[in-house]
């Protein structure tokens, strides 16, 4: 069963230079590299076992 209940965070200093790393390795994209309104810069993912991961950095 797919954890739908909590969310692992990585604070990374480059969100976009990360998505173009793992790219090719996510199949389970949930949100694009956006800027927040409270301004972080964040993309969401979910790993293989459905964990939902927040990938940010702080702008």
């Amino acid at each position: 069963m797919a954890n739908r209940s909590s969310i692992l965070e990585f604070e990374v200093a480059d969100v976009d230079a990360e998505h173009t790393r793992l790219r090719d390795h996510v199949t389970d994209w949930v949100q694009e590299p956006t800027t927040q309104p409270w301004g972080n810069r964040s993309m969401l993912l979910r790993d293989p076992d459905g964990n939902l991961i927040n990938i940010y950095s702080v702008v």
